[in-house]
């Protein structure tokens, strides 16, 4: 039978005194419940390690157990439908990057830059239209704004860093300019993220000299020259280069009806501005129209923010002539802390948080890493200062927003800068936001009516530009939650049965913004004006990892997520559940599944996805209209037409959406006024008669006090 002995004691009756008594908190830890423990007990620093050895394996089995009860909630009751691939096309050599815009698909080669066509009726497979070649030159990353008809702008980062401008139109390929290329390999600096405004309006391009020195350039491009050159090109019969193998025929051995055709072609090639009647080679044309074409223009060069230091100001005075108005926050870099209070207030925090810092020189790499940054182009909005004397267009962007890696600031700066003969390698942030914490991540919707960004300690904050309020501030619920990335997603309002464009449907829209962690796990932020919700969508099974994430604008409340084994699954967020699975063919699967080359197109009708097989590359396409899924969502578009286009209004329209909802009140607001007056004043009568009486009972008992 099971007997217990007391610990620190010895086998023998204890006196009976009261001090000897066990207290009621110890009474679990007294006893022995196996004998031979006596003998048994560890002596330090080995009692020690068993404790965080039994900690350790605690909190192990504590993460094990933990998503079990997650997974048996989550796990669909019936597998998803498995579509296989639409169509598709070859490639010759390595894809590394692609974008689908309109009718054409960007492809970023191990040799160049190609252009392909979507199948029409006209042409019913996918051609090669065109292609900028280049030897032992892979492109990286390519992004692609469309301005015009058929007209795009493509920005292109190769693998040395060098990155360039492309101007595509009717077929034609034209490079407008290298942004960083120098002549001096050992002055050379590398691009390392691009971005171009929606319209081709502006483009900025992040730049890095060695392993520290890091700048923003911001060039306006002179898109409505562009246009009119390839007007004047097209109008001269300069089709470069379908047509140009037609425009110079050889009248020898034709017939004589042919060879006066023939004859008047040639003059009209001639007549070609800049042409001769000699020059008939396609690159030859090609190079002339290119160099007609106007460069960018540099607006802004954005250096990294240097580090805090003592101030080397003699007098306040001089911190104060170096500062603005005032209207704004500054970065603070204007301070009067000397040399001696900066050494005195690090020695002190040094010895308060000792340990901590010791841990964390313990953790961190002694290398210097190169600073980054994140930046986003912005329509007008209630929140960015634009002057009277400045006509903001609601399509064309005003300011653009960066942060910094390591800093705790949002910076802004307006666009519409005047021209100038140096350009300010320094220029001061016309706003500032600053933050608790640095900022890693930020994201912005295309009509920039919300702005998102994510800090270090996993605050992730939504706000509503449009009216200029946050609409969240969430922190996700563990530590080990490291965000990777952050993206607004096309999502479709709540049911609303209000008026139709009314600042009540406004109040009922809700935005959703995906984060996805370095564990492959996602998060869903809902933020309303009402509501507020955090989920957790996935991975269900734990084993599987999330690589990367995309929206599809025909498909509101639906993610597309790839994992790491090559599955591409389709999720409804509302409902948690799959809704297909996009399969590769037989003896295919998917290209470098830990970071696929993937695409889909702008108006969200299909899915480019590049598969491999035994060294052959090809370009699988899912057309989602030929999915039986697509019919849902059509219906469920159908039933909330105007929620959804309010959803995507752009600033201008919604404040003039409050302004009419503040007319039509004003009826009812009059109406209100008059009895709110005379209430106020039956409340200021009462009052003063109140005041009154008791002034008269002040002076009866005076009087009454006095002999």
């Amino acid at each position: 039978m099971p007997f217990y002995v007391r610990k620190h004691t010895s086998l023998e009756i204890p006196s009976p005194t009261e001090k000897d008594w066990i207290k009621k908190d110890e009474e679990e830890d007294i006893y022995l419940k196996d004998p031979y423990g006596f003998r048994d007990t560890l002596p330090q620093p080995y009692r020690m390690i068993n404790k965080l050895v039994n900690l350790l394996l605690e909190r192990t089995w504590e993460i094990v157990e933990g998503p079990q009860p997650l997974q048996e909630t989550r796990q669909p009751k019936v597998p998803p439908p498995k579509y296989p691939p639409s169509s598709e096309f070859q490639v010759e050599g390595r894809a590394n990057c692609m974008v689908a815009a309109g009718e054409f698909i960007f492809i970023g080669f191990s040799m160049g830059l190609s252009v392909f066509s979507i199948p029409t009726y006209e042409k019913p497979t996918y051609e090669k239209v065109c292609a900028w070649e280049a030897a032992s030159l892979e492109i990286c990353a390519i992004k692609v704004s469309n301005f015009g008809s058929s007209s795009y702008l493509i920005g292109s980062v190769d693998e040395l860093g060098i990155a360039r401008l492309f101007y595509f139109f009717k077929e034609n390929l034209l490079s407008i300019k290298v942004i960083n290329e120098v002549e001096d390999i050992s002055k050379r600096n590398t691009c390392v993220a691009l971005e171009l405004s929606r319209g081709a309006d502006y483009a900025g391009f992040l730049l890095q000299a060695g392993s520290s020195e890091a700048w923003l350039e911001v060039y306006r491009l002179p898109k409505d020259s562009w246009l009119k050159e390839t007007e004047n090109a097209q109008n001269a019969a300069l089709t470069v280069p379908a047509n140009i193998k037609d425009m110079k025929v050889n009248q020898a051995n034709l017939p004589e009806k042919a060879a006066v055709e023939a004859d008047k072609k040639n003059k009209k090639t001639s007549d070609i501005p800049g042409l001769g009647a000699e020059e008939v080679d396609p690159q030859v044309l090609l190079s002339r129209l290119e160099s007609r074409l106007i460069p960018p223009v540099l607006l802004l060069k954005i250096r990294s923010p240097k580090p805090f230091a003592p101030s080397t100001f003699k007098h306040p005075y001089e911190a104060l002539m170096k500062s603005d108005d005032g209207s704004v926050i500054g970065l603070g870099y204007n301070h009067m802390l000397k040399e001696s209070q900066w050494e005195r207030q690090e020695a002190i925090f040094n010895s308060t948080f000792q340990q901590y810092l010791e841990t964390e020189d313990e953790l961190e790499i002694k290398e210097e890493k190169p600073s980054n940054a994140m930046f986003h182009f912005h329509l007008p909005g209630r929140t960015l200062p634009v002057g009277t004397e400045f006509r903001a267009e609601p399509d064309m962007p005003i300011a653009l927003s960066i942060h910094w890696s390591r800093s705790h600031n949002l910076c802004f700066y307006l666009l519409s800068r005047p021209p100038k003969e140096k350009i300010d390698s320094d220029p001061k942030p016309d706003m500032v936001w600053p933050c608790a914490s640095p900022l890693m991540y930020s994201a912005v919707t295309p009509c920039s009516s919300y702005l998102a960004f994510a800090c270090e300690d996993g605050t992730v904050t939504v706000w509503e530009k449009s009216v200029g309020f946050p609409l969240s501030v969430t922190v996700l619920p563990d530590d080990r939650y490291v965000i990777r990335s952050i993206q607004f997603m096309p999502c479709a309002p709540s049911p609303c049965e209000k008026v139709p464009g009314s600042s009540e449907v406004l109040a009922s829209t809700k935005v959703k913004l995906l984060v996805l962690c370095t564990d492959g796990s996602l998060h869903l932020i809902t933020s309303g004006a009402k509501e507020f919700d955090t989920q957790l969508l996935g991975p269900e099974i734990p084993n599987q990892t999330i690589t990367a994430i995309a929206t599809i604008s025909s498909l509101p409340d639906t993610v597309l997520m790839f994992f790491w084994d090559g599955t591409v699954i389709l999720m409804d967020t509302t409902t948690e559940d799959y809704i297909s699975q996009f399969i590769m063919p037989p003896s295919y699967k998917v290209a470098t599944s830990w970071q696929p080359v993937f695409s889909v197109d702008t108006q969200g009708q299909y899915l480019l996805l590049q598969g491999v097989k035994q060294q052959t590359e090809t370009i699988f396409i899912f057309d989602f209209t030929t999915y039986p899924f697509m019919e849902a969502f059509t219906l469920k578009a159908e039933e909330q037409p105007e929620a959804l286009a309010v959803a995507v209004l752009p600033w201008d329209k919604r404040c003039n959406i409050f302004l009419k909802d503040s007319l039509q009140r004003l009826s009812t607001i009059s109406q209100q006024i008059p009895e709110s007056w005379s209430l106020l004043q039956n409340c200021a009568k009462a009052l003063a008669k109140g005041e009154s009486q008791e002034m008269l009972e002040e002076e009866e008992s005076r009087d009454a006090e006095e002999p």
